[in-house]
């Protein structure tokens, strides 16, 4: 199979930097239906022009490239133990092009294999089939995302929707629920594969499984494809918005299998993907290798370009901020305020955070901005570069965020999702503020970086390490400011009563 290596190399590549049609069509819808110069709105202006940059460059899309999951159908004789030792050295060739970031950890020494291979990682499901070719499907899908999949167990009672009992109304209860729970730590407008009955741990991966669907089909069970309709319209009268912020864009996709089930049990399986919906496949020939055909994308029609304006629309009311920041100048900062960055900014996610609980920064963070951001670097030479750089989701951080900013002096935290009670607390008490950028607009952020300066605690791995990057005009909104005022808790607040109002639907 002499063209293998290639094709599988070039399907994770394009999977990577390319959305394929019918979810570039969602988006397209979502941004034509949103209404002009909101929060929202600027976010979609970025993920559009994000879209854009990252076919450019051919660079990641988001900088988490997830766990990547294969979907793979053989013919029978076709030896699958060959096929999968192909499909590990091709992941590992593109993590080392950075098309991939390195996501592989150890669960109990912690330690990154560098490479995206590991026990159990990526993740293969294989099934034979009567036909003559290979296909192979991948599934790119981020942390963010994947820490907002959700289970239920009918019957229930759930936050601001009220009781769900075990038939198809309790099921929309729970689809609802999931999409309002997700808010902007989903990275919306998000699409749902959504699993009817199984068991716990099949009904999750039969779930994930309808991901592989395009937006753009119809159930083939009339049942299921009337309620998939239903949600898509009631999902998005919640209003979560793009990234959380609020607006007519919450769902671009709603997919539903049913599974039979035990008797005891009734559960509602949700993967929750976001708004950079990664997936493609290929038709490779069994002898050879090559690539027959593309599934989802047609790669001789021109790839449209998404956005109409290049990224973030200025209106020069957009406030400067180069560190060290001072806490008057924090004070002034409003929630809704946008701010463009200039000068240094320090990456830290869990690892750094919970080094830092214990251990002084290997730098002077009074005054300072800690990005929550696990970027895709490569190095030539002596020299680094950032591949992609959008940020990651904030809550995870929440134990020690206040901490951190009280211990150090940190005047400014950037992230997306948003953060909770005590480190709101902490933002008012120590005159610090929280910034959102706007999450999977990877090839965007990485674009304002003028150099890596530097580099700590790279023994946590890439995505965990201290990056030190000078940047200009990065682009946030102040989403939680020195007041005690918070975008996400308002829309928390306001999204959920809409879902009240759609339980009675």
């Amino acid at each position: 199979m002499e063209f293998l290596a290639a094709s599988l190399l070039e399907l994770i590549t394009q999977t990577s930097v390319n959305l394929p049609p019918d979810v570039r069509a969602a988006m397209g819808t979502s941004m034509a239906s949103e209404t002009p110069n909101t929060q929202s709105s600027q976010a979609l202006s970025i993920i559009a022009t994000n879209i854009d940059m990252a076919v450019e460059d051919q660079g990641p899309i988001c900088q988490d490239t997830g766990m990547p999951t294969f979907l793979i159908h053989t013919p029978v004789g076709v030896n699958q133990i060959e096929l999968k030792k192909a499909v590990k050295l091709a992941v590992a060739e593109a993590t080392k092009r950075g098309k991939l970031r390195p996501n592989s950890v150890d669960s109990i020494t912690g330690q990154n294999s560098g490479d995206n291979l590991g026990h159990e990682t990526p993740v293969f499901h294989f099934e034979q089939w009567e036909k003559d070719d290979i296909e192979v499907k991948l599934l790119l899908k981020g942390g963010g995302c994947e820490n907002k999949n959700i289970q239920y167990s009918l019957p229930a009672t759930l936050e601001n929707i009220g009781k769900a009992g075990r038939d198809l109304e309790g099921v929309r209860k729970c689809i609802l629920h999931a999409v309002w729970q997700a808010q902007g730590q989903g990275c919306a407008p998000g699409a749902l594969g959504v699993c009817i009955g199984s068991d716990r741990a099949h009904g999750y991966w039969l779930a994930k499984e309808q991901l592989f669907r395009t937006l753009d089909d119809t159930n083939p069970d009339p049942v299921l494809a009337k309620l998939e309709a239903e949600i898509m319209e009631e999902a998005n009268k919640i209003s979560v918005g793009a990234m959380g912020f609020g607006g007519k864009a919450s769902l671009i996709g709603c997919k539903i299998v049913a599974a039979n089930r035990l008797p005891a049990s009734f559960f509602v399986s949700v993967a929750y993907d976001c708004w950079a919906f990664r997936r493609l496949g290929v038709l490779l020939d069994a002898k050879s290798g090559a690539i027959k055909q593309w599934l989802y994308r047609d790669p001789e029609r021109p790839i449209e370009k998404m956005s109409q304006e290049s990224g973030f629309p200025l209106s020069g009311r957009e406030v400067v901020l180069t560190a060290p920041i001072t806490e008057a100048q924090v004070r002034e900062l409003k929630v809704g305020d946008v701010v463009l960055i200039r000068g240094r900014v320090y990456t830290g996610r869990d690892a750094v955070h919970a080094h830092l609980m214990k251990t002084p920064p290997p730098m002077d963070l009074n005054g300072q901005i800690i990005y929550h951001c696990g970027p895709v670097m490569l190095k030539t030479g002596e020299t680094w570069q950032v591949k992609a750089a959008g940020p990651t989701t904030s809550s995870r951080e929440e134990p020690y965020q206040a901490t951190i900013i009280e211990k150090y002096g940190v005047r400014a935290v950037i992230g997306k999702g948003g953060m909770g009670a005590k480190t709101s607390a902490a933002l008012q008490q120590f005159g610090a503020v929280y910034l959102n950028g706007i999450g999977g607009a990877a090839q965007f952020y990485a674009r304002t970086v003028q150099q890596v300066a530097g580099v700590d605690l790279m023994e946590f791995g890439i995505p965990e390490a201290m990056w030190h990057l000078d940047v200009h005009d990065f682009a946030a909104i102040v989403t939680m400011d020195s007041h005690g005022n918070s975008l996400h808790r308002e829309v928390e607040e306001a999204t959920g009563q809409e879902l009240a109002a759609l339980a009675t639907v």
